[in-house]
């Protein structure tokens, strides 16, 4: 899939990939896609090294609930879009650690056919 981009991501920024395997003949060596395949623990690790004093995002989905079960995402944004699709895969779906508490929203970014929410996760304990 990142053949799409070239092998980099179109803001040129680094994308770590939480895998089980790497993709036969990735062997580029310091390209902006980074395979982990010791899981989300030591993806979001390699994430924060890349990224320095920047933030790091994940997508939502199985990363995002990954993210989330372990106690490593504060934050879940959500952009709301006058669309209904009808089908999909839901965010955080078989979620063990229901229910889990968001404040806010924190930011909220009304743009053109869509509104950015911004919640703060809850830490529980």
């Amino acid at each position: 899939m990142t053949n799409g981009w070239g092998g980099r991501h179109p803001m040129d920024v680094p994308v770590v990939v939480v895998t089980h395997h790497v993709p036969e003949g990735w062997d580029r060596e310091g390209d902006s896609f980074v395979f982990v395949t010791d899981g989300i623990e030591a993806a979001i690790d390699r994430a924060k090294a890349l990224a320095g004093d920047k933030e790091v995002g994940v997508n939502g989905g199985t990363i995002a609930t990954q993210a989330l079960a372990v106690g490593l995402l504060d934050e879940v944004h959500v952009d709301l879009v006058p669309v209904l699709l009808g089908d999909g895969i839901p965010f955080f779906a078989g979620l063990e650690i229901a229910p889990v508490q968001l404040e806010g929203p924190t930011r909220v970014v009304q743009g053109n056919g869509v509104t950015h929410l911004a919640y703060r996760v809850r830490k529980q304990g």
